[in-house]
């Protein structure tokens, strides 16, 4: 039997400040299929961006020992913010910090333990609605670039009905134009089952 089906790991996109939404899904989670905890928050800002002549911008990579300092600093940072967050849960949990693509930086995490799946909480606010205009959703890229599942642990729920984030200008919002649901579904109450 390989390390991974002895135990397996779960492994949980978190950002500073904002873990206390996603511990106790992820703890739940873990509880229920007996695996450890692997909480990483990924800086995709820890980057040098200059402008060239073309009016484009180049990214150019950090020094290794830069993305060393700062990948270690992340992680203490996490661990010291979700330490009190498990008091009282038997859960093996380890944090760590990574400079990058938030969702390629994850699938290398869940490809190098061989994870169960992956964990994350929904992005809010305006600095998230930037981030992912420009980046598209992390959890969107992660159900479609790998084979695990992907868990999607809401920050702020508005409850049915409330504007969609894609679609904040408009009334309700919580169907697309056409009426269509998913999956070819009327997209009405009924549609649930």
């Amino acid at each position: 039997m390989s390390p991974a089906a002895a135990s397996p790991t779960i492994i949980v996109g978190v950002i500073p400040g904002r873990t206390a939404a996603v511990v106790p899904s992820a703890v739940e989670f873990a509880e229920r299929f007996r695996a450890s905890l692997l909480f990483a928050y990924v800086d995709a800002a820890s980057a040098l961006v200059s402008p060239v002549p073309d009016a484009t911008f180049v990214a150019t990579p950090l020094a290794p020992e830069v993305i060393d300092e700062i990948e270690q600093t992340a992680g203490e940072q996490l661990t010291a913010e979700i330490r009190p967050l498990l008091d009282g849960h038997a859960v093996e949990w380890s944090a760590v910090g990574r400079v990058g693509d938030p969702a390629r930086s994850l699938i290398g995490l869940a490809d190098d333990r061989e994870a169960l799946m992956i964990i994350v909480g929904t992005r809010e606010g305006l600095r998230g609605s930037i981030h992912e205009f420009f980046n598209g959703s992390v959890a969107a890229r992660l159900s479609h670039w790998q084979h695990r599942p992907v868990v999607v642990i809401p920050l702020a729920p508005k409850g049915v009905g409330a504007p969609l984030p894609w679609n904040r200008g408009g009334d309700a919002g919580s169907e697309p134009a056409d009426g269509a649901g998913p999956a070819g579904t009327s997209g009405g109450p009924e549609a649930s089952g």
